[in-house]
């Protein structure tokens, strides 16, 4: 795997007088045909398949907030079919158990041993499906998977297999038999994205097609979980100019001070902030981030990780609500010099 060019700016230069050198063409070239592929099997949502290969270029998880039937579930296998992940799909319920998604230590009868048969946890990319139909026990049954990439049952620590995201899915419009996710549980999501109803043209094409299986059948691997975990590693070696490091901050202290905020975003929302800043750059084809990759990156980095001081009445009225509130920050935050 090629790897990338770093630059360092020199103090006191400005941003537009460096001469940043391109991303490695053969990088760029295969993320792009990565987010390509993905677009093949859900039609006319590139920016939302950006935000996820951005999520998954930085580790993170991300939380699907749509009503049914707009393809979370295609975008999830196609994701996995595209960088050759197992992929796993774990249908919350109210009255599954934490073993159902880590699994389970049985007796054998004929070794007369014990052995561990993993659950649906362990795969590449899992869909978390209607996440808040479920207790919060089982939903804390994520918190380590999530946060430390791995799982401990029965005393045992087991790693999960790399890469590793979770895109996890809940309805926003029905409240009825269902478990609000508590604030440590959305600190976990990197990012939450929404994918929207596709436009007349996607939506005629969808309409036509006869069989949607076929073309996830069809779609071929673009790139191997290798070659996705050495891009993860090359992350981190995305430029961010102090200037535009100082302006994620002050994007994420506004938080913290705005009138209509209650809970601002956390120290690890703002590291967070950061690394997607840097992924998102990588997806865009560039070895440095911008502060238009800030600004795009601060709704769905930040909208579910704050609480707004008036509550609504459902999620998709209170998902709106802090959206605007984070957007009102970044509009009322200087761009930086």
């Amino acid at each position: 795997m090629t790897q990338l060019r770093v630059i360092h700016s020199e103090p006191g230069r400005k941003m537009s007088e460096e001469k940043t050198p391109a991303l490695d063409a053969q990088v760029a070239e295969r993320i792009a045909a990565l987010v390509s592929g993905v677009e093949r099997v859900i039609f006319g949502k590139r920016e939302t398949v950006k935000l996820c290969v951005t999520g998954l270029l930085a580790r993170g998880h991300i939380l699907i907030e749509d009503v049914p039937g707009i393809g979370k579930t295609t975008l999830a296998q196609g994701l996995a079919r595209s960088i050759d992940c197992k992929f796993s799909r774990i249908q919350f319920t109210s009255d599954m158990l934490p073993s159902d998604i880590l699994g389970v230590t049985v007796l054998n009868p004929k070794t007369r041993e014990f052995e561990f048969r993993p659950g649906p946890i362990f795969a590449g990319v899992v869909l978390a499906d209607e996440i808040n139909r479920t207790p919060p026990k089982n939903q804390s049954a994520l918190l380590e998977a999530m946060s430390e990439s791995q799982v401990s049952v029965d005393g045992v620590t087991r790693p999960l297999p790399r890469p590793f995201i979770v895109l996890a899915t809940q309805n926003p419009i029905e409240y009825e038999g269902t478990y609000t996710l508590p604030e440590s549980q959305l600190d976990r999501f990197m990012l939450r994205v929404e994918i929207g109803y596709p436009g007349n043209e996607d939506e005629l094409h969808i309409m036509r097609r006869r069989d949607p299986r076929a073309a996830m059948a069809h779609l071929e691997p673009v790139l191997s979980a290798g070659e996705i975990a050495a891009l993860q590693e090359q992350v981190p070696d995305i430029h961010v100019d102090d200037s535009v490091a100082r302006y994620i901050l002050a994007i994420v202290q506004g938080t913290r001070q705005h009138e209509h905020i209650q809970l601002g975003a956390s120290p690890r929302a703002a590291q967070e902030y950061y690394e997607s800043c840097q992924a998102h750059a990588l997806v865009e084809g560039r070895d440095y981030v911008t502060p238009d990759d800030v600004k795009q990156l601060a709704v769905p980095a930040l909208s579910h990780r704050v609480l707004v001081r008036s509550r609504e009445g459902n999620l998709a009225a209170a998902a709106r609500a802090r959206a605007r509130a984070v957007y009102d920050v970044v509009k009322n935050t200087p761009l930086p010099r």
